[in-house]
């Protein structure tokens, strides 16, 4: 009867080589989750989606950085990438254009309201 997966081990951050270590330990080992998640004491998730990842990518290592929170650079860029970054500068720019004509128009109505306030609380001069 093969054991049920009972690791409660919590994941922890790692380092790129940290995980290039582990992943290479791991095909050594006959890929083996349970054992990886004991000797580096990670999480059973973050080793299998380390490795499903490396697979993924054809067994490149550099599938396994963390490239979140950073962009692309712009000479690396596809057509694609350069139209939907257009796209979001012209929709960023529009925002703001909407945004003043709306406070520009608060503000003329905010000024009306104070002048009829100024005309109806003086007497009428004859």
């Amino acid at each position: 009867m093969p054991r049920k997966r009972d690791s409660k081990m919590t994941g922890r951050k790692t380092s790129f080589e940290e995980r290039l270590t582990i992943i290479e330990e791991l095909i050594k080992h006959d890929i083996n989750y349970n054992w990886a998640v004991e000797k580096y004491h990670v999480s059973y998730h973050q080793v299998y989606g380390w490795y499903h990842k490396y697979l993924k990518s054809g067994n490149n290592p550099e599938s396994l950085r963390d490239r979140r929170g950073k962009t692309k650079p712009e000479k690396e860029w596809t057509e694609v990438d350069r139209l939907k970054a257009e796209n979001r500068l012209l929709k960023a720019q529009l925002q703001n254009q909407e945004m003043e004509i709306a406070f520009a128009k608060k503000l003329v109505e905010i000024r009306n309201r104070e002048v009829n306030k100024d005309s109806s609380s003086r007497p009428f001069k004859n």
